[in-house]
């Protein structure tokens, strides 16, 4: 499999040279403004990119650079004004919400910095509830096997308030994960956690990557965790313009402190 990308300062095209059923994420000219007139805000401007299937990407770049926002619009939580979104091959549902929230049930997990737990929920009933909402078989067997694994077995009729906030995220990651989802997007998914807990959580999403075949794309701002990934992509005004494979923390903050330099000069 081989996937060419946009070197430093393109204008963000990155294509996949593999076979498209194996492209797991591909966007296509997509552009997103926000406001009118004078306040009109590009946050995505005519990005192209495509990820292979069983990959993880970091998602990286200064405030305001449209990193959130390609998220919001490659997890179908946002829509972009033009160009196209395909998830596993699939265009993002058109048919309204009702048709756009089934599809990201199929296709799409979540994990966010705050773990958005319902707290008289226990852990277990917390894992399982996509499954439920969706109409799904509940696979107790699954669910008790994906929380073992994430080392909360020991934990799964407790309560969201007792646990630590590092525990409170693996009950979100294993919520993500439970209805194997194609795609997992991570939206500062160690924000909220100390060293410690961070590691772990980055481990368990990397896990997901390596041991299941999943693919993952996590918005960051902290170079240790992009070091997780396979590869880091950078933003800048909206656009892609560069790629850093086999990323280490050193090489992510250099390169971000290139930006930067670049935006204020």
């Amino acid at each position: 499999m081989t996937t060419t990308h946009a070197p430093d300062g393109t204008a963000g095209r990155l294509d996949s040279a593999a076979d498209p059923s194996r492209t797991a994420l591909r966007l296509t000219d997509v552009r997103k403004t926000y406001g009118t007139g004078d306040n009109l805000v590009t946050a995505l401007d005519g990005v192209c990119l495509a990820l292979p299937a069983g990959t993880f990407t970091a998602v990286m770049g200064p405030s305001g650079s449209g990193k959130s926002t390609l998220l919001q619009c490659a997890a179908g939580l946002d829509l972009p004004d033009t160009g196209t979104v395909h998830v596993d091959g699939e265009p993002l549902a058109h048919g309204g919400e009702a048709a756009l929230t089934r599809f990201r049930r199929e296709r799409i997990g979540f994990v966010f910095q705050q773990f958005n737990l319902l707290p008289t929920l226990t852990v277990l009933e917390n894992t399982v509830l996509p499954l439920r909402l969706a109409g799904r078989r509940v696979d107790r067997a699954a669910a008790v096997a994906v929380l073992t694994r994430i080392g909360l077995g020991e934990r799964l009729d407790h309560l969201p308030a007792q646990l630590s906030g590092g525990q409170q995220q693996r009950v979100a990651i294993a919520r993500a994960l439970v209805t194997r989802p194609k795609v997992v997007f991570a939206d500062e998914p160690t924000g909220a956690l100390d060293t410690r807990s961070a590691r772990d959580v980055l481990g368990l999403l990397q896990e997901a990557v390596t041991g299941h075949g999943q693919t993952l794309v996590m918005v960051t701002h902290d170079p240790v965790a992009a070091a997780y990934a396979d590869s880091v992509l950078f933003l800048a005004d909206g656009r892609i313009v560069g790629r850093l494979p086999q990323p280490t923390a050193d090489a992510v903050a250099a390169r971000m402190t290139r930006l930067a330099d670049r935006a204020s000069g």
